[in-house]
Protein backbone atom coordinates (compact mmCIF):
# COMPACT_ATOMS: atom_id res chain seq x y z
CA UNK A 1 0.00 0.00 0.00
CA UNK A 2 1.57 3.52 -0.48
CA UNK A 3 2.62 5.88 1.90
CA UNK A 4 0.42 8.27 0.01
CA UNK A 5 -2.75 7.01 0.29
CA UNK A 6 -4.74 9.59 0.56
CA UNK A 7 -6.56 12.60 -0.76
CA UNK A 8 -5.70 16.71 -0.04
CA UNK A 9 -7.26 20.01 -1.69
CA UNK A 10 -5.66 23.31 -0.63
CA UNK A 11 -8.58 23.99 2.34
CA UNK A 12 -10.64 27.19 1.72
CA UNK A 13 -10.87 27.47 5.88
CA UNK A 14 -6.82 28.62 5.86
CA UNK A 15 -8.06 31.76 3.87
CA UNK A 16 -11.46 32.07 5.66
CA UNK A 17 -9.26 32.08 8.97
CA UNK A 18 -6.90 34.85 7.67
CA UNK A 19 -9.85 37.14 6.45
CA UNK A 20 -11.77 37.35 9.34
CA UNK A 21 -9.40 37.55 11.58
CA UNK A 22 -8.21 40.94 9.44
CA UNK A 23 -12.02 42.00 9.65
CA UNK A 24 -12.34 41.32 13.67
CA UNK A 25 -8.91 43.82 14.17
CA UNK A 26 -10.54 46.61 12.22
CA UNK A 27 -13.67 46.08 13.70
CA UNK A 28 -12.21 45.95 17.69
CA UNK A 29 -9.89 48.76 16.45
CA UNK A 30 -13.13 51.09 15.22
CA UNK A 31 -15.02 49.60 18.42
CA UNK A 32 -12.14 50.96 20.89
CA UNK A 33 -12.22 54.06 19.24
CA UNK A 34 -15.92 55.18 19.29
CA UNK A 35 -16.07 53.73 22.96
CA UNK A 36 -13.58 56.41 23.61
CA UNK A 37 -15.50 58.81 22.05
CA UNK A 38 -18.42 57.78 23.88
CA UNK A 39 -17.15 58.22 26.74
CA UNK A 40 -16.01 61.97 26.40
CA UNK A 41 -19.34 62.61 24.95
CA UNK A 42 -17.82 63.43 22.23
CA UNK A 43 -20.72 64.40 19.19
CA UNK A 44 -20.73 66.35 15.95
CA UNK A 45 -23.78 68.50 14.00
CA UNK A 46 -24.51 65.52 11.92
CA UNK A 47 -23.10 62.68 14.04
CA UNK A 48 -25.24 63.38 17.42
CA UNK A 49 -23.80 61.35 20.78
CA UNK A 50 -26.48 58.55 20.60
CA UNK A 51 -25.56 57.92 17.08
CA UNK A 52 -22.47 57.66 18.38
CA UNK A 53 -22.97 55.18 21.47
CA UNK A 54 -25.26 53.12 19.26
CA UNK A 55 -22.52 52.79 16.36
CA UNK A 56 -19.96 51.58 19.22
CA UNK A 57 -22.52 48.96 20.42
CA UNK A 58 -23.44 47.64 16.93
CA UNK A 59 -19.31 47.53 15.54
CA UNK A 60 -18.75 45.73 18.84
CA UNK A 61 -21.62 42.91 18.30
CA UNK A 62 -19.83 42.55 14.45
CA UNK A 63 -16.62 42.19 15.80
CA UNK A 64 -18.07 39.39 18.05
CA UNK A 65 -19.43 37.67 15.00
CA UNK A 66 -16.37 37.78 12.76
CA UNK A 67 -14.66 36.58 15.90
CA UNK A 68 -16.48 33.62 16.28
CA UNK A 69 -15.84 32.94 12.60
CA UNK A 70 -12.31 33.38 13.28
CA UNK A 71 -12.25 31.04 16.08
CA UNK A 72 -14.38 27.97 14.29
CA UNK A 73 -12.85 28.23 11.35
CA UNK A 74 -9.29 28.29 13.05
CA UNK A 75 -10.48 25.14 14.85
CA UNK A 76 -11.80 23.61 12.30
CA UNK A 77 -9.00 23.90 9.62
CA UNK A 78 -6.16 20.80 9.87
CA UNK A 79 -3.39 23.14 8.73
CA UNK A 80 -2.16 24.55 11.92
CA UNK A 81 -4.01 22.12 14.31
CA UNK A 82 -5.69 24.28 16.72
CA UNK A 83 -8.15 22.45 19.28
CA UNK A 84 -11.38 23.46 20.23
CA UNK A 85 -9.17 24.01 23.86
CA UNK A 86 -6.85 26.26 22.59
CA UNK A 87 -9.44 28.52 21.09
CA UNK A 88 -10.00 28.97 25.40
CA UNK A 89 -7.33 28.04 27.14
CA UNK A 90 -4.37 30.41 26.52
CA UNK A 91 -0.86 29.11 26.06
CA UNK A 92 -1.61 25.36 25.59
CA UNK A 93 -1.39 24.99 21.82
CA UNK A 94 1.47 23.33 19.72
CA UNK A 95 1.24 25.93 16.96
CA UNK A 96 3.11 29.53 17.90
CA UNK A 97 1.68 28.96 21.51
CA UNK A 98 2.61 32.61 22.94
CA UNK A 99 0.94 34.38 20.29
CA UNK A 100 -1.92 32.43 19.89
CA UNK A 101 -2.01 32.57 23.27
CA UNK A 102 -2.45 36.26 23.47
CA UNK A 103 -5.60 36.06 20.61
CA UNK A 104 -6.78 33.31 23.62
CA UNK A 105 -7.08 35.93 25.93
CA UNK A 106 -8.68 38.23 23.73
CA UNK A 107 -11.14 36.35 22.99
CA UNK A 108 -11.74 35.20 26.38
CA UNK A 109 -11.86 38.62 27.61
CA UNK A 110 -14.34 39.58 24.90
CA UNK A 111 -16.60 36.36 26.14
CA UNK A 112 -16.41 38.03 29.54
CA UNK A 113 -17.87 41.12 28.49
CA UNK A 114 -20.83 39.52 26.65
CA UNK A 115 -21.97 37.22 29.74
CA UNK A 116 -21.50 40.25 31.83
CA UNK A 117 -23.39 42.69 29.27
CA UNK A 118 -26.58 39.31 29.31
CA UNK A 119 -26.63 39.48 33.11
CA UNK A 120 -26.21 43.32 33.41
CA UNK A 121 -29.69 43.81 35.48
CA UNK A 122 -28.55 40.98 37.79
CA UNK A 123 -24.80 41.97 38.34
CA UNK A 124 -25.30 45.45 38.42
CA UNK A 125 -24.02 49.05 36.76
CA UNK A 126 -20.54 48.93 38.60
CA UNK A 127 -19.01 45.83 37.84
CA UNK A 128 -20.84 45.50 34.12
CA UNK A 129 -18.96 48.72 34.10
CA UNK A 130 -15.76 47.52 35.33
CA UNK A 131 -16.10 44.20 33.30
CA UNK A 132 -16.85 46.36 30.28
CA UNK A 133 -13.36 47.95 30.25
CA UNK A 134 -11.90 44.60 29.72
CA UNK A 135 -13.11 45.11 25.99
CA UNK A 136 -10.51 47.70 25.69
CA UNK A 137 -7.79 45.02 27.16
CA UNK A 138 -8.71 43.16 24.58
CA UNK A 139 -7.47 45.15 21.63
CA UNK A 140 -3.89 44.99 21.93
CA UNK A 141 -3.94 41.42 22.93
CA UNK A 142 -5.71 40.81 19.13
CA UNK A 143 -3.36 43.47 17.66
CA UNK A 144 0.01 41.83 18.90
CA UNK A 145 -1.97 38.08 17.96
CA UNK A 146 -2.47 39.56 14.62
CA UNK A 147 0.82 40.41 13.93
CA UNK A 148 2.55 37.60 16.02
CA UNK A 149 0.94 34.84 14.35
CA UNK A 150 -0.87 35.98 11.29
CA UNK A 151 0.01 34.71 8.24
CA UNK A 152 -0.03 37.76 6.26
CA UNK A 153 2.28 39.53 9.29
CA UNK A 154 5.50 40.62 6.85
CA UNK A 155 2.74 41.74 3.82
CA UNK A 156 3.34 45.71 3.61
CA UNK A 157 -0.66 45.62 3.85
CA UNK A 158 -0.61 44.09 6.40
CA UNK A 159 1.47 46.28 8.40
CA UNK A 160 0.29 49.72 7.37
CA UNK A 161 -3.28 48.28 8.39
CA UNK A 162 -1.69 47.18 12.20
CA UNK A 163 0.31 50.76 12.22
CA UNK A 164 -3.04 52.39 11.07
CA UNK A 165 -4.71 50.89 13.96
CA UNK A 166 -2.31 51.59 16.54
CA UNK A 167 -2.00 55.42 15.34
CA UNK A 168 -6.20 55.96 15.54
CA UNK A 169 -6.01 53.91 19.03
CA UNK A 170 -3.22 56.41 20.44
CA UNK A 171 -4.79 59.42 19.25
CA UNK A 172 -8.17 58.61 20.65
CA UNK A 173 -6.86 57.71 24.05
CA UNK A 174 -4.37 61.38 24.02
CA UNK A 175 -8.51 62.83 22.88
CA UNK A 176 -9.56 61.32 25.95
CA UNK A 177 -6.51 62.07 28.44
CA UNK A 178 -6.79 65.78 27.18
CA UNK A 179 -10.06 66.48 28.09
CA UNK A 180 -10.25 63.68 31.56
CA UNK A 181 -10.56 65.85 34.63
CA UNK A 182 -7.86 64.78 37.19
CA UNK A 183 -4.07 66.41 38.05
CA UNK A 184 -1.28 67.35 35.42
CA UNK A 185 0.62 64.58 36.49
CA UNK A 186 -1.42 61.86 36.18
CA UNK A 187 -3.01 63.10 32.74
CA UNK A 188 0.83 63.07 31.68
CA UNK A 189 1.41 59.71 32.68
CA UNK A 190 -1.57 58.40 30.82
CA UNK A 191 -0.57 60.28 27.86
CA UNK A 192 3.16 59.02 27.67
CA UNK A 193 1.63 55.31 28.02
CA UNK A 194 -0.89 56.54 24.75
CA UNK A 195 2.83 57.07 23.38
CA UNK A 196 5.36 54.62 24.98
CA UNK A 197 3.02 51.85 24.35
CA UNK A 198 2.58 51.76 20.30
CA UNK A 199 6.27 52.52 20.46
CA UNK A 200 7.77 49.53 22.03
CA UNK A 201 4.77 47.37 20.34
CA UNK A 202 6.24 48.67 16.43
CA UNK A 203 9.94 48.01 18.37
CA UNK A 204 8.68 44.53 18.44
CA UNK A 205 7.07 44.35 15.33
CA UNK A 206 10.57 45.23 13.72
CA UNK A 207 12.28 43.12 15.57
CA UNK A 208 10.39 39.68 15.11
CA UNK A 209 7.87 39.31 12.30
CA UNK A 210 9.02 41.74 10.20
CA UNK A 211 12.17 40.16 9.76
CA UNK A 212 13.13 36.62 8.50
CA UNK A 213 12.55 33.21 10.36
CA UNK A 214 10.14 34.78 12.58
CA UNK A 215 7.87 31.95 11.87
CA UNK A 216 10.15 29.48 13.26
CA UNK A 217 10.96 31.93 16.15
CA UNK A 218 7.02 32.19 16.83
CA UNK A 219 7.00 28.62 17.46
CA UNK A 220 5.73 26.52 14.48
CA UNK A 221 5.78 23.45 14.34
CA UNK A 222 8.71 22.23 12.18
CA UNK A 223 6.44 20.19 9.54
CA UNK A 224 4.66 23.43 8.87
CA UNK A 225 8.10 25.34 7.89
CA UNK A 226 7.89 24.80 3.94
CA UNK A 227 10.71 27.28 4.28
CA UNK A 228 12.66 24.78 6.10
CA UNK A 229 12.00 21.92 3.46
CA UNK A 230 13.32 24.67 0.39
CA UNK A 231 16.46 25.45 2.70
CA UNK A 232 16.97 22.12 2.74
CA UNK A 233 17.33 21.05 -0.77
CA UNK A 234 21.05 21.67 -2.19
CA UNK A 235 21.74 23.40 -5.19
CA UNK A 236 22.78 20.86 -7.49
CA UNK A 237 22.86 21.06 -11.78
CA UNK A 238 20.83 23.03 -16.03
CA UNK A 239 18.20 25.63 -15.02
CA UNK A 240 14.50 24.79 -14.77
CA UNK A 241 13.08 24.96 -18.31
CA UNK A 242 9.23 25.74 -19.03
CA UNK A 243 8.50 22.04 -19.49
CA UNK A 244 10.44 19.48 -18.90
CA UNK A 245 10.08 15.55 -18.32
CA UNK A 246 12.63 13.19 -16.03
CA UNK A 247 12.96 10.22 -13.72
CA UNK A 248 14.42 10.16 -10.31
CA UNK A 249 15.14 8.19 -7.37
CA UNK A 250 16.20 8.55 -4.02
CA UNK A 251 15.28 7.76 -0.16
CA UNK A 252 12.11 7.60 1.64
CA UNK A 253 11.81 7.75 5.39
CA UNK A 254 8.44 8.50 8.26
CA UNK A 255 8.90 9.60 11.53
CA UNK A 256 7.56 8.22 14.83
CA UNK A 257 4.61 9.79 15.65
CA UNK A 258 4.11 12.86 17.77
CA UNK A 259 2.20 13.41 20.19
CA UNK A 260 -1.14 14.26 18.89
CA UNK A 261 0.02 11.08 17.01
CA UNK A 262 1.17 12.74 13.32
CA UNK A 263 3.69 11.45 11.43
CA UNK A 264 5.95 12.80 8.81
CA UNK A 265 6.90 11.67 5.37
CA UNK A 266 10.02 12.81 3.72
CA UNK A 267 10.69 11.85 -0.01
CA UNK A 268 14.72 12.95 -1.00
CA UNK A 269 14.96 12.35 -4.54
CA UNK A 270 17.20 13.14 -7.23
CA UNK A 271 16.31 14.26 -10.96
CA UNK A 272 17.74 12.82 -14.03
CA UNK A 273 17.50 13.31 -17.23
CA UNK A 274 17.38 16.64 -19.36
CA UNK A 275 17.19 18.26 -15.91
CA UNK A 276 19.11 17.52 -13.01
CA UNK A 277 18.97 18.34 -9.56
CA UNK A 278 17.08 17.78 -6.26
CA UNK A 279 13.70 17.72 -5.28
CA UNK A 280 11.98 16.91 -1.75
CA UNK A 281 8.95 16.46 -0.20
CA UNK A 282 7.54 16.47 3.28
CA UNK A 283 4.00 15.64 4.20
CA UNK A 284 2.74 15.79 7.57
CA UNK A 285 -0.35 13.53 8.98
CA UNK A 286 -2.42 10.88 10.33
CA UNK A 287 -1.57 7.07 9.54
CA UNK A 288 -4.20 5.85 8.10
CA UNK A 289 -5.46 1.72 8.88
CA UNK A 290 -4.55 0.76 5.18
CA UNK A 291 -1.02 1.69 5.78
CA UNK A 292 -1.03 4.87 4.09
CA UNK A 293 -1.18 8.80 5.79
CA UNK A 294 -3.77 11.32 5.69
CA UNK A 295 -2.24 14.49 4.99
CA UNK A 296 -3.15 18.10 6.77
CA UNK A 297 0.15 19.58 5.48
CA UNK A 298 2.66 19.47 3.41
CA UNK A 299 6.09 20.74 1.76
CA UNK A 300 7.95 20.95 -2.17
CA UNK A 301 11.14 22.28 -2.70
CA UNK A 302 12.75 21.72 -6.47
CA UNK A 303 15.84 22.79 -7.84
CA UNK A 304 18.52 22.97 -10.73
CA UNK A 305 21.81 23.92 -10.73
CA UNK A 306 21.53 28.02 -11.17
CA UNK A 307 18.03 28.29 -10.84
CA UNK A 308 16.54 29.36 -7.47
CA UNK A 309 14.44 26.59 -5.55
CA UNK A 310 11.04 26.37 -6.60
CA UNK A 311 9.13 25.61 -3.45
CA UNK A 312 5.45 25.43 -2.17
CA UNK A 313 2.83 22.21 -1.58
CA UNK A 314 1.12 19.33 -2.70
CA UNK A 315 -2.46 19.96 -3.85
CA UNK A 316 -3.43 16.88 -5.29
CA UNK A 317 -2.99 12.87 -4.05
CA UNK A 318 -4.04 9.79 -5.91
CA UNK A 319 -2.54 6.81 -5.53
CA UNK A 320 1.31 7.01 -6.58
CA UNK A 321 0.45 10.18 -8.81
CA UNK A 322 0.98 13.16 -6.85
CA UNK A 323 0.47 16.45 -8.03
CA UNK A 324 2.47 19.79 -6.75
CA UNK A 325 2.34 23.33 -7.10
CA UNK A 326 5.57 25.37 -6.84
CA UNK A 327 7.16 28.96 -7.30
CA UNK A 328 10.44 31.07 -6.47
CA UNK A 329 10.66 34.93 -6.65
CA UNK A 330 10.61 36.35 -10.30
CA UNK A 331 10.59 32.50 -11.63
CA UNK A 332 7.12 32.79 -11.19
CA UNK A 333 4.88 29.23 -10.69
CA UNK A 334 5.20 25.66 -11.78
CA UNK A 335 2.67 22.56 -11.45
CA UNK A 336 4.83 19.43 -10.91
CA UNK A 337 2.92 15.89 -11.85
CA UNK A 338 4.67 12.71 -9.91
CA UNK A 339 4.55 9.06 -10.25
CA UNK A 340 6.32 7.43 -6.98
CA UNK A 341 7.13 3.76 -6.93
CA UNK A 342 7.48 3.26 -3.11
CA UNK A 343 9.54 0.37 -1.17
CA UNK A 344 9.23 1.35 2.43
CA UNK A 345 10.73 -1.84 3.45
CA UNK A 346 13.99 -0.81 1.49
CA UNK A 347 13.57 2.68 2.06
CA UNK A 348 14.05 3.39 -1.53
CA UNK A 349 12.07 5.69 -3.85
CA UNK A 350 11.80 6.18 -7.94
CA UNK A 351 9.71 7.30 -10.61
CA UNK A 352 9.02 10.10 -13.16
CA UNK A 353 8.47 13.32 -12.46
CA UNK A 354 6.63 16.22 -15.35
CA UNK A 355 6.87 20.13 -15.14
CA UNK A 356 5.72 23.32 -16.26
CA UNK A 357 5.90 26.46 -16.13
CA UNK A 358 2.39 28.68 -15.82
Amino acid sequence: MSLLAATSTPSPLWYLTRGSGVVTLVLLTLSVCLGVLTSVRWRSPRLPRFVVAGLHRNVALLAVAFLAVHVVTSVADSYAHVRLRDAVIPFASSYRPIWLGLGTLACDLLIAVIVTSLLRARIGHRLWRLTHWLAYGSWPLALVHSLGTGSDARYGWMAVLGFASIAAVSLSLLVRVARAPGDVLAKGAAGAAAICVPVAVLTWYGNGPAQRGWAARAGTPRALLHTAAAAAVAPPAPRLPRSFDGSLTGTISESTPNDRGLVVVRIDTTLHGRVRGKLRLALQGYPSDGGGVRMTASGVAIAATGSPVFAGSIVGLAGDRVDARVNAPSEGTMNLTLFLRLDPAAGSVSGSVHGVRL
